[in-house]
C-alpha cells in the first residue's frame, strides 16, 4: 500500500462522524417538516352574517377534490386543486395521473390559461373563452366564493337555505348553483358536494379536502 492510499485513521474517523452527523440532522428536518401543520381551525360560524362576514375576509385557503365538466357534447370529469391567495388563484384540472392538465391563474384584473403545450392564453371572458378553447366552462371568477359557501360580494344573488339553516341555493349571474352536502372542514360545516348549472353548461364539483393557511 503507497503512501496515497493510506488514510489517516482520525481523519476516517472525523468524515464518518460528520456525515452521521448529517444524517440525523435531516432526519431531525425531515420529522419537524412532517410535524407541523399547515392548516388551522376557522372561527366558529354561528350565523349566515357571521359566516359571510367571516369567509370572505379570508385570502389564504385551498381544497382538494374532484370536478365533473358538461357542456353540449363535450365533457369531462378529472381532478381540481384550488389555492386561494389573498385576490390571486391557482387552479390545476387534470384527469387520471394527470393527462391532460389544465392550468388557470388569475386576479381580480385578469385570468390566464396554461394548456398541454405551456402555452399561456389570457382570457378576457373566462367562461366564454373556456368554452371556445375547450368545448366546456367553469364559472372561474366566482367559483372561489360558491366553494365557500358564500354568493360572489361583486354581483347580486339570490339565496335559498335548508332546514338546517345551511345554505343551499345561490342564483347569481347566469348561474344556479346547489349545495348538497356540507362536510368539516377547518372544524367548520364547509361545502362537500357542490353542482352549478348555467344553460347546457353544468358543474359537479366533490371537495375533498380543505386547509386554511395560518
Amino acid at each position: 500500500m503507497n503512501e496515497n492510499s493510506q488514510r489517516n485513521p482520525i481523519e476516517v474517523s472525523g468524515a464518518a462522524a460528520l456525515i452521521r452527523l448529517l444524517v440525523i440532522s435531516m432526519s431531525l428536518l425531515l420529522l419537524s417538516a412532517c410535524a407541523v401543520q399547515p392548516g388551522r381551525d376557522l372561527p366558529p360560524l354561528t350565523d349566515w352574517e357571521t359566516r359571510q362576514q367571516l369567509l370572505v375576509a379570508i385570502q389564504d385557503w385551498a381544497f382538494t377534490g374532484r370536478i365533473g365538466v358538461s357542456a353540449g357534447m363535450e365533457g369531462f370529469n378529472g381532478k381540481l386543486r384550488w389555492q386561494q391567495r389573498h385576490n390571486g388563484f391557482s387552479a390545476t384540472i387534470s384527469g387520471p395521473f394527470g393527462a391532460g392538465a389544465v392550468r388557470l391563474n388569475g386576479d381580480d384584473r385578469q385570468v390566464t390559461v396554461i394548456g398541454e403545450d405551456n402555452e399561456v392564453i389570457e382570457l378576457e371572458n373566462p367562461e366564454a373563452d373556456l368554452r371556445d378553447r375547450y368545448g366546456w366552462t367553469i364559472p372561474v371568477t366566482s367559483l372561489r366564493y360558491w366553494a365557500l359557501g358564500i354568493p360572489d360580494p361583486a354581483s347580486p344573488a339570490t339565496t335559498k337555505f335548508a332546514d338546517d339553516g345551511q345554505l343551499a341555493v345561490i342564483e347569481q349571474g347566469n348561474w344556479r348553483v346547489s349545495i348538497d352536502q356540507y362536510r368539516e372542514g377547518g372544524g367548520q360545516p364547509m361545502p362537500r358536494r357542490i353542482t352549478a348549472v348555467s344553460g347546457d353548461a353544468k358543474v359537479r364539483l366533490v371537495i375533498d379536502h380543505w386547509t386554511f393557511f395560518k
